[in-house]
């Protein structure tokens, strides 16, 4: 079972910035397409950012523009540079595959609150 651990998150007034990590048990992580999703309060769990492979990235309307994601192979590690943060950003971030996420890797999370 791979353990994915994140970290970074906090409380931030709007227009702040935070930078996430999570961090990859999986010996064969640099093949993989990395994702970051967000969960609020009484809705679902949404794929916001990718990363693939060889480095291109996506991302959700809502955040882009202002979200970067990247990853450091060598670390095991996928990052998530958020500017410009509102208070609908407000939720739990994971992070897990993009393209076909395991439920049973799915980490505790970290909690960002955008709040003034």
């Amino acid at each position: 079972q791979v353990q994915l651990v994140e970290s970074g998150g906090g409380l931030v007034q709007p227009g702040g910035s935070l930078r996430l990590s999570c961090v990859s048990s999986e010996s064969a992580f640099s093949v993989y397409t990395m994702g970051w999703y967000r969960q609020a309060p009484g809705k679902s769990r949404d794929l916001i950012a990718r990363i693939y492979a060889g480095g291109t990235t996506i991302y959700a309307d809502p955040v882009k523009g202002r979200f970067t994601i990247s990853r450091d192979n060598a670390k095991n590690t996928v990052y998530l540079q958020m500017t410009s943060l509102k208070p609908e950003d407000t939720a739990v971030y994971y992070c897990n595959d993009a393209l076909a996420p395991r439920e049973s890797n799915w980490g505790q999370g970290t909690q960002v609150t955008v709040s003034s």
